[in-house]
């Protein structure tokens, strides 16, 4: 069967030819190599090993190159990462500060819905607060402390929100105060990780 080329395929054979060529008439033999070594006062027999050598040369030459080439792919990663984390870091920590209090109040377990000023012993007192800006798809982590007699914290809430799903995010802590807690004004406070969020304070009987 005939093979048919097309023009531009004739035309790349013809370049690589023509390339193959040239590097062939660059190229020298074995014996040429020995004679230029003889003329230059040069002992032939080391011209195995000066081949081996610059083979190894080059070896390592691209050896070196592929490794820095490498290591330049490592720390451009690297560095897409740590600016990666940084930035959500950032937008967390800026999401994070624009949390605030819309409404808190103090009530009962049974919730009259109204805010109580005073409380009688013994009595589950409930912190609720109502948050604005909160941040859809995360989870914030709230705490309150309960403080009477100056400033003696008697009891601490820690715990998680749920995903949040809407800007506007009801919480709320407890308390059980006993019949043997201290009289006298008490005051919660409730805090975004380290940050003070609101407080309320109310009269225990």
């Amino acid at each position: 069967m005939e093979n048919r080329l097309t023009q531009e395929q004739l035309g790349k054979i013809v370049g690589e030819v023509e390339r193959l060529s040239q590097r062939r008439q660059n190229e020298l033999d074995r014996k040429q190599m020995e004679q230029i070594l003889r003329e230059l006062s040069l002992p032939p027999e080391l011209l195995d090993e000066a081949m081996i050598q610059i083979q190894r040369r080059e070896a390592l030459e691209v050896q070196q190159r592929q490794t820095r080439n490498l290591m330049i792919g490592i720390v451009t990663c690297l560095a897409i990462a740590v600016g990666g984390i940084a930035f959500w870091s950032q937008q967390n920590q800026q999401a994070l500060a624009r949390v605030s209090v819309q409404q808190d109040r103090i009530t009962l377990t049974q919730d009259s819905g109204g805010n109580l000023t005073t409380v009688s012993r013994p009595a589950e007192v409930v912190y609720k607060v109502t948050l604005k800006d909160a941040p859809v798809g995360k989870k914030l982590n709230l705490s309150c402390d309960w403080i009477a007699l100056g400033d003696q914290v008697l009891k601490q809430n820690r715990y998680q929100t749920k995903e949040i799903t809407t800007p506007v995010w009801n919480t709320q802590c407890k308390n059980t105060i006993a019949a043997s807690a201290p009289a006298g004004t008490w005051k919660v406070r409730m805090f975004l990780g380290d940050r003070p969020l609101s407080d309320a304070s109310f009269e225990v009987k």
